[in-house]
């Protein structure tokens, strides 16, 4: 019995060490891509971009068309309503 509880140990610990390490993996290739991101960012700025504009743009770009047109929609009645 006790061999057949090493061998289900030693399955699961290699099983959960493949977890982790597949995790640690993604986690650097993430904080690669992140330097990348910011190295671009860096790049529109020197151009003469103003990047908090572009983030905006890139957070647009994931929205569905009739939602983003929805909420043009209420800023431009909630701008009128404050006299802007």
């Amino acid at each position: 019995m006790a061999d057949t509880e090493t061998a289900a140990k030693n399955i699961a610990g290699d099983r959960l060490r493949s977890i982790i390490e597949r995790v640690e993996r993604l986690e650097e290739e993430r904080k690669a891509l992140a330097g990348d991101i910011k190295d671009i960012f860096q790049e529109a700025k020197s151009a003469g971009f103003d990047v908090k504009v572009i983030r905006q743009l890139i957070r647009i770009r994931k929205q569905e068309p009739a939602e983003v047109e929805e909420q043009e929609t209420l800023l431009d009645i909630y701008r009128r309503a404050i006299g802007m």
